[in-house]
């Protein structure tokens, strides 16, 4: 009974089919408007941009953002990031079956936000061939000296907090386990020296 909000760019003039991207919005009130090209900054309309340069791209609305006020706890999941990947595993089933699209040529680009939720779409559904992950991660350890409570918050993984303690030495599985499972596909990063969620020298520890 869920519909999940999300706009689709489709290039004008376009012959056969294109190539298409999953794009994911930051933590933003606004969500999907802002990579959609209706947010205040311009360096993050990256679903505009490459529906400009040719692609298809599709914006859905994380769950609690934009127009999805969905409560992923009161339909049994255990996160709502658990549910984020459900809303782009079926992103990405519309992509395959819109006549535009050449279903062997999608991938997923996120800023923050959108950038971990790329990795997290990108571990359990192998049809996307290519990611770009933009101030998304760093390692759980090199995470705000290793306090991982954010991470268990309701708009993301509860069991970090009720299961883990919010500790990284408790934890199942790091971003370098979900970098590797990406292989051979394609994975962009770009990490700034100074952000103030994820560190730099912990998003070389994850990529090295």
């Amino acid at each position: 009974g869920d519909r999940v909000p999300a706009y689709l760019l489709v290039p004008e003039g376009l012959a056969g089919k294109a190539s298409a991207l999953l794009c994911l919005h930051q933590t933003t009130a606004i969500g999907k408007g802002e990579p959609a090209g209706l947010g205040g900054k311009p360096n993050l309309r990256y679903g505009l941009e490459l529906a400009q340069r040719g692609h298809v791209t599709l914006m859905p609305d994380y769950p609690g953002f934009g127009d999805n006020d969905f409560d992923a706890y009161k339909h049994g999941y255990a996160s709502t990031t658990m549910k984020g990947i459900w809303n782009h595993m079926r992103a990405v089933d519309l992509l395959q079956e819109l006549p535009e699209v050449d279903g062997t040529r999608i991938g997923c680009i996120g800023h923050s936000l959108g950038g971990h939720n790329t990795l997290f779409a990108g571990a359990f559904d192998e049809r996307l061939k290519v990611m770009v992950s933009s101030c998304g991660f760093t390692s759980f350890p090199k995470y705000k000296g290793g306090d991982l409570t954010h991470w268990g918050n309701s708009a993301y993984m509860p069991w970090v907090t009720e299961r883990y303690g919010a500790d990284p030495a408790r934890m199942p599985f790091d971003f370098p386990d979900l970098i590797a499972s990406l292989g051979p596909r394609g994975l962009f990063v770009s990490a700034p020296l100074y952000d103030d969620n994820f560190e730099v020298s912990g998003v070389r520890d994850c990529v090295q």
